[in-house]
C-alpha cells in the first residue's frame, strides 16, 4: 500500500512537471514599454505612409522641376552615413524646426487647394493634423532632455495660383520633398533612441 502511495505521488509530480511548460507558456508576456523615441518613429512613419498615398493617387507622368518652394529644409546634405554621429539634442532641434516650417509650407497649400477644389483635400486636412501631433510629440520629448527650439525661418511660399495645373504641380513638388525628409527623421529617431535619456 505505501509502496502505491508513492508510486502515485511519483506520477502526479511527473505530470506536474510535463504541464510546467504550459503553465509557463500561458502566462502573459509583459509589453515591452514604448517609449517616445519609437512613438516618434511611429508618428513619421505614419506621414511618411500619408504622403506616398497621396503621391500615387495624384502622380504625374514626368518629374515635376523643383523651384516654386525656396525655404524649404535642405535634404541633399543629410545621408545615411551621418545617422550614427547625430547628437540628441541639437538633432530634435533640428527636426523641429524643419516640421514647423513643413507645417506653414503645407497650411499655405491647403489654403489654395481649397479655392481649386483639389480632390487630395481630405488626406492633406489629414496629413497637417498627422504633422501638428508629431510637432507636439518631438516639443514634448525636447522639454524632457532640455533642447533648445531653434528660432524659426520665415518661409518662403509662391505667390498666388492662378491655375490648378499650378497647384498640383506644387502640391507634387512639396510631397516629394516631405516624404525625403520623412523618411531621413524616421531614421533619425531609431538613430537617436540609445542616446535618448533611460526610463522614459
Amino acid at each position: 500500500m505505501k509502496s502505491l502511495l508513492s508510486s502515485s505521488r511519483l506520477l502526479l509530480f511527473s505530470l506536474l512537471l510535463a504541464q510546467l511548460p504550459v503553465f509557463t507558456n500561458a502566462s502573459p508576456v509583459p509589453q515591452r514599454r514604448q517609449t517616445d523615441m519609437d512613438k516618434l518613429s511611429n508618428q513619421t512613419k505614419n506621414l511618411m505612409k500619408l504622403t506616398q498615398e497621396l503621391l500615387r493617387e495624384h502622380a504625374f507622368d514626368a518629374d515635376v522641376e523643383p523651384h516654386r518652394f525656396r525655404s524649404l529644409p535642405e535634404m541633399s546634405n543629410r545621408s545615411a552615413n551621418d545617422l550614427n554621429n547625430l547628437e540628441l539634442k541639437p538633432t530634435l532641434s533640428q527636426l523641429h524646426a524643419d516640421l514647423k516650417l513643413y507645417e506653414h509650407h503645407f497650411e499655405w497649400l491647403n489654403k489654395v487647394s481649397k479655392k481649386h477644389h483639389h480632390p487630395a483635400l481630405p488626406k492633406l486636412v489629414e496629413m497637417i493634423r498627422e504633422m501638428k501631433s508629431l510637432i507636439n510629440l518631438l516639443h514634448r520629448q525636447m522639454l524632457r532632455v532640455e533642447a533648445p527650439k531653434l528660432t524659426q525661418a520665415t518661409p518662403s511660399l509662391p505667390p498666388h495660383l492662378p491655375y490648378q495645373f499650378d497647384v498640383l504641380q506644387s502640391s507634387h513638388e512639396l510631397l516629394q520633398h516631405f516624404k525625403l525628409f520623412c523618411d531621413w527623421a524616421y531614421r533619425a529617431f531609431i538613430s537617436l533612441k540609445p542616446k535618448s535619456s533611460p526610463g522614459q
